[in-house]
């Protein structure tokens, strides 16, 4: 018995024995780690990362899923996803390209986020110009979620929801810049910043995976018209506590220095207004309050009245001055159809057009149908903004236009009366170096402006690989320890026509694209159902292809070719009319092509009698 309790003993110190010297070489493993973490290329890694190692935990991803606004300008909408929690950062609309014909606008395509819908805690938008806030209507008839946003660009969004009828269905709060809110696991940040349009914020997204800041369209302007500098020191307090990753604003990226200040658009306004004796007309941004601003301090300086023409402009002034945006004396604004009761050195009239818009207040002025403002050489017109790309021509016929009138003309090539809202090269460097981000992403541009972005975030030290030009759709997952590009998500435009949404697409352009360029040709006509002969007809209808009258003897071939083609049918016993109308339609084009090098769209119209 004694001899079994020794061979105990032995087995159980053999097996303490044992568990130290595994202990030690655990400790020893671990130690090794944590020394290979802390060698000079590996100084930056944090002691969670040592633990991890040792328990073998590892951090959920975040999934930043861009759904517009990337390789384009307008219809901007991001997604942040971190585990059943997704934040949207705003959703905006772009205006038709020149092949989009009848479209009226361009808005996001919300599929992805129909899908997971239940997963959505709010919608936070940056600041309150059409191409980050324009799409909410048409989000919100399908999703209904929270709205967050500053005060001037929850005024803005609710005459945008009340239009729509949804202002009574929609919870809209409004945040403070400086405020922190809750979303899920995410909190959101809304810092101070500084754009062509007041209230403009900065996103500080806190995540479980790390912090994101989100610019959304910034500038540095050290004297802005209100006084409402950006917050530099929130900013720099962000990048040392370390930056996630930065998503920044990259419309002027290919513009070297600074964009100039508001206020020097002020000084050349007093310069223009001061000792003219003729009406001034002043054609602006509707969205640029500051710059209404400085033209309400010239006329104000200068004893002028102001009128406003265009219904953007004149919701967007009511709007500021609701809030206190807008500091105007009383009894400055009068009607439009009270300028017949003021001399033209009394009055000042601020109006959109700016960028030469078809139907707008400027442009109608130009071409002399306008209802209440008919311009005459005693006129000074002032367009105050740059034009867009793509919009030069529209903008140089309105200034023909003008001049061709006899007004004088003042626009960006001649005096300094624009400055952009958008931040230039050393801007955005100041930006890079303040927030220090692991990772960066540009967006807010086309490609050569990521392009030319990215070139600058390398110049102040991000590595390269850690910078990512991504498109829209694509899903960017991230944390401490890596990032990448995964899968994609539906993207694309849906077109608003109307009162339809999405009804038009790549086929009915299509349609269009080739009744503008060739016209359409109709072709009717009655046949016997059971002969397959034709029994009246055919006739042949022409719009856009070629005028009727001139060419009878055209339409007359046509109706002769048709008739023969439907004999050929008979007597080769064709009864399907489907193969009947099919052979038509491509003997027509045939025939049509052949006569006048054209290709109509043909559309044959067969009764049974």
């Amino acid at each position: 018995m004694e001899r079994n309790e020794k061979n105990i003993s032995q087995k159980n110190q053999k097996i303490k024995n044992q568990m130290r010297k595994t202990k030690k070489n655990n400790n020893a493993n671990v130690k090794e780690v944590k020394k290979e973490r802390k060698s000079p290329n590996n100084r930056s890694l944090k002691r969670k990362e040592d633990k991890k190692l040792e328990f073998g935990f590892k951090k959920e991803k975040l999934k930043i899923i861009p759904l517009g606004g990337i390789q384009e300008i307008g219809k901007n909408i991001t997604v942040f996803e971190y585990g059943d929690d997704i934040v949207i950062v705003d959703c905006g609309l772009a205006f038709p390209e020149d092949d989009m014909l009848g479209i009226d606008l361009v808005i996001p395509d919300f599929t992805y986020l129909e899908k997971n819908q239940e997963k959505i805690r709010g919608l936070v938008i940056t600041h309150g110009h059409e191409d980050h806030i324009g799409a909410i209507p048409y989000f919100l008839q399908k999703i209904n979620v929270p709205i967050y946003a500053t005060k001037l660009t929850a005024g803005l969004i609710s005459h945008k929801l009340e239009e729509h009828k949804l202002l009574k269905s929609t919870k809209l709060k409004i945040v403070n810049q400086g405020q922190t809110i809750t979303l899920g696991k995410m909190r959101v940040e809304f810092i101070k910043s500084c754009h062509s349009i007041p209230d403009a914020v900065i996103l500080g997204i806190h995540t479980p995976a790390g912090t994101v800041v989100h610019t959304g369209d910034f500038k540095i302007d050290y004297t802005p018209i209100d006084d409402e500098r950006m917050d530099f020191g929130r900013l720099a307090e962000l990048g040392n506590k370390g930056v996630l990753a930065l998503m920044s604003d990259s419309t002027n990226s290919e513009r070297k220095g600074y964009t100039m200040s508001e206020s020097t658009v002020g000084e050349v306004f007093d310069k223009l207004f001061f000792n003219c004796t003729k009406r001034i007309v002043v054609a602006t941004f509707a969205s640029n309050v500051h710059r209404v601003q400085q033209i309400v301090n010239s006329a104000v300086a200068n004893n002028r009245k102001i009128a406003v023409c265009g219904r953007s402009m004149i919701n967007m002034i009511n709007t500021a001055m609701e809030l206190g945006y807008i500091d105007v004396p009383k009894n400055v604004f009068i009607d439009i159809d009270m300028i017949k009761n003021y001399t033209d050195d009394q009055l000042v009239i601020i109006t959109t057009g700016s960028q030469g818009e078809t139907m707008s207040a400027l442009t109608r002025m130009a071409s002399g149908e306008h209802k209440k403002v008919t311009i005459t050489a005693n006129d000074l017109v002032i367009i105050s903004a740059n034009p867009i790309p793509g919009n030069e021509k529209y903008v140089a016929k309105v200034i023909d236009d003008l001049m061709k009138i006899g007004a004088d003309v003042v626009y960006s090539s001649l005096e300094d009366i624009h400055v952009s809202g958008h931040a230039c090269q050393e801007e955005q460097k100041l930006m890079l170096s303040l927030i220090r981000p692991k990772y960066f992403i540009p967006v807010h541009g086309e490609y050569r402006q990521l392009i030319a972005h990215s070139e600058t975030a390398k110049k102040i030290g991000i590595d390269p690989q850690n910078i990512f030009l991504t498109t829209n759709g694509r899903i960017l997952e991230l944390n401490e320890d890596e990032a990448a590009l995964t899968g994609s998500v539906p993207f694309g435009k849906i077109m608003v026509d109307g009162l339809g949404v999405g009804d038009v697409g790549n086929i009915v352009l299509r349609d269009r694209q080739h009744l503008s360029q060739d016209g359409l040709i109709i072709v009717v006509m009655s046949m016997d159902s059971a002969t397959g002969e034709i029994v009246a007809g055919p006739d042949v209808i022409s719009r856009g292809f070629v005028y009727v009258r001139e060419s009878e003897n055209l339409m007359e071939d046509v109706k002769k070719m048709l008739r023969e083609e439907v004999h050929k049918l008979e007597e080769n016993g064709v009864r399907d009319w489907a193969t009947i109308k099919s052979k038509l339609k491509d003997s027509l084009r045939d025939y049509i092509f052949a006569k006048t090098k054209r290709n109509p769209m043909i559309l044959p119209i067969i009764m049974e009698v």
